[in-house]
């Protein structure tokens, strides 16, 4: 490319930035955020902070390198599951939480399932509620590996939020016991 066709491009992300700033101002008023609209339920970045909590949980739960065992699935569980995910994924956590109900029916006592419905109860700021379900998971579950390690760090995070900093630490050591190193191979 040559400086012309440089500048160009460069012309171009600095007017699509710029639509962008626009376009999210537009959304901010359009959508409760100034005078004109509806007042939102809540602040955005108070949904944002519950959504990067949320999102910290499951990623403690892939940072291991053990060996993960998962049961096949009931295909009715699975369409549940499916439906769950369009539903929090829509923001409808009340609803999605109703529907892992429907399908903790069908599997009574799922460290899975009863793990993902504390995860809402924290998308849902339900302190205690979140932190009795994963404690129920942890009780059901395998007590080591990714699913403990996302109990554990919802306790913390439900305790933190609670203002039981004392419980909130050690729970977070919690979360280090629940990785099993692997074998020294020589």
């Amino acid at each position: 490319m040559d400086a012309t066709s440089d500048e160009t491009v460069a012309a171009g992300i600095d007017a699509m930035k710029a639509l962008w700033v626009i376009g999210l101002a537009v959304c901010l008023v359009g959508c409760g955020g100034g005078t004109g609209g509806a007042p939102a339920k809540r602040p955005a970045k108070a949904r944002a902070d519950v959504v990067a909590l949320v999102a910290s949980v499951r990623e403690a739960g892939v940072q291991g390198v053990e060996l993960e065992v998962q049961p096949l699935r009931d295909p009715q569980v699975e369409d549940l599951r499916h439906r769950a995910e369009a539903e929090e994924a829509a923001g409808e956590y009340v609803a999605a939480n109703a529907t892992l109900d429907q399908a903790l029916a069908l599997v009574p006592g799922d460290p899975d399932l009863l793990q993902w419905k504390a995860e809402l109860a924290l998308l849902r700021r339900i302190w205690s509620q979140a932190e009795a379900l994963a404690n129920q998971s942890y009780e059901n579950g395998p007590r080591l590996g990714g699913l403990c390690r996302r109990n554990w760090t919802t306790i913390r995070h439900a305790r933190r939020l609670a203002g039981n900093a004392e419980g909130a630490e050690i729970a977070r050591r919690q979360v280090d016991a629940c990785t099993v190193a692997p074998p020294v191979r020589m």
